[in-house]
């Protein structure tokens, strides 16, 4: 028999069971969908982690402290003399001075002023503790005793109310206290203006940058943020620049909804030195990272002894989150194979059905001359047919299912490629699935087919 007739021999079968090939091939337009939306749900989840953590270094370190340290007697935990706490490597003198250390102590008051224990102690001696602050003479201390380092910076975030532009009321926002190379450090770009620059934080000067959303939020446009004035807990900052869309994170701050002051004005006018900071540094080479971080924890610790310190670098957490995205794409890849191999089976039982039903008309075809190939053949097609049919639902039943699906925020991707596996992987599991029943048809007996009743 000539593949033109058995084409036309499928064909008529599957128009005339029109029903039965809809409801044979639910499995496998659930399978089609599901493929293609995981492939889609996948590219989109690698595009999101690519550009979340696009202004992230690869030999990017965060530090922060996460603990007190123990203090003895009038000692600093820096080792100075505890008869001495100003001589160098000692604490702040009596009285006052700026050790940030000293949280909820006497930084900055003098020796009579109210609240913080007894006139010029910091640490709290019932305890026997000392809260920790780094500063920039940690970071300084940092680059000097790990010279595979390149550069560093210091940071800090808090939240302040922030009023002006088109805001109705305040609105509190993220401050970030940054250095004037902390854009180059996070690879922050400018969509208008300049970042901050060094006179600005020598001046404690009242200037920032904002991020895009937070622009948007405040005045509705970059354009319309550059060069106005914002109040920042009442204060009035003028916006030097505003940021490019950047993503999620960048040294542990998410710049897009952030506003940039310089790191000194931040300590002047918004927290004062009851700060929490972290320290930024980056490696020369990113494959000596693990190495580096146990340095510079050495290197805090000779400072701070008995302290805990957080160390976390930019490689791992890229590292983590595609880890975290490809498990989430597995599973959904096993779930779908599940529907596939359902769909399958399903094809399988109807063919089995198939074939009992069209025994007579089996033995009629080899009577009149067609092979075991021919019988084969045009099983095996009604199968790949049936398949191919639900695949092409599959992949329109996906489409519709998209929208839905970027509703709660779930990135989705379609592509071509997507689309074709799709359609292949749906025929393939019809004629895999199909070999079988068809195979059992090719073998029956001729009179026993024509004598079946």
């Amino acid at each position: 028999m000539r593949l033109g007739e058995i084409l036309r021999l499928v064909w008529l079968n599957l128009a005339q069971n029109k029903s039965r090939v809809l409801l044979t091939s639910i499995g496998i337009i659930a399978g089609s969908a599901t493929i293609m939306l995981v492939l889609a749900i996948g590219k989109g989840g690698q595009m999101e982690v690519a550009e979340q953590f696009k202004n992230l270094n690869a030999g990017a370190i965060d530090i922060t402290c996460a603990g007190d340290t123990k203090v003895e007697g009038t000692g600093s935990s820096r080792g100075g003399s505890p008869l001495n706490p100003g001589s160098p490597g000692g604490g702040a003198p009596l009285g006052g001075g700026n050790n940030n250390r000293l949280g909820g102590g006497m930084a900055g008051r003098g020796l009579g002023s109210p609240g913080g224990g007894p006139p010029g102690f910091g640490p709290d001696f019932a305890s026997g503790m000392e809260t920790v602050s780094l500063d920039e003479e940690d970071m300084e201390e940092i680059l000097t005793c790990v010279p595979a380092l390149g550069d560093g910076t210091i940071s800090f975030s808090a939240k302040a109310d922030v009023e002006g532009g088109s805001l109705d009321e305040s609105v509190s926002f993220t401050i970030a206290g940054v250095k004037a190379n902390y854009a180059q450090i996070s690879n922050l770009d400018l969509a208008i203006g300049e970042f901050l620059a060094e006179e600005n934080e020598e001046k404690k000067e009242k200037i920032c940058v904002l991020g895009k959303g937070a622009a948007g939020e405040i005045f509705g446009s970059s354009y319309d943020a550059f060069n106005s004035t914002v109040y920042i807990d009442s204060r009035p900052y003028v916006v030097a620049g505003v940021l490019e869309e950047m993503g999620t994170v960048a040294s542990g701050i998410s710049p897009d909804e952030t506003i940039f002051i310089p790191y000194a004005t931040g300590i002047k006018y918004i927290t004062g030195t009851d700060v929490s900071p972290t320290i930024t540094v980056i490696a020369k080479d990113v494959a000596q990272v693990p190495g580096m971080m146990g340095d510079i924890e050495n290197v805090l610790l000779e400072r701070y002894p008995d302290t805990k310190f957080t160390l976390s670098d930019a490689g791992t957490k890229m590292e983590a989150a595609s880890r975290s995205n490809e498990t989430l794409q597995m599973l959904l890849i096993a779930m779908a194979t599940i529907v596939f191999v359902i769909g399958g089976i399903g094809i399988m039982n109807v063919l089995f059905v198939s074939v009992k039903e069209r025994t007579g008309e089996i033995g009629v075809l080899k009577a009149i001359g067609c092979s075991r190939k021919d019988i084969l053949t045009e099983f095996l097609l009604e199968a790949s047919g049936i398949s191919l049919v639900g695949a092409v639902l599959g992949v329109l039943l996906g489409l519709c299912i998209t929208p839905v699906i970027e509703r709660f925020s779930i990135r989705v991707e379609l592509s071509l490629t997507g689309m074709v596996l799709s359609l292949v992987f749906g025929v393939l599991t019809g004629s895999l699935f199909g070999f079988y029943p068809a195979f059992r048809a090719s073998r029956l007996i001729p009179v026993a087919a024509l004598n079946h009743t």
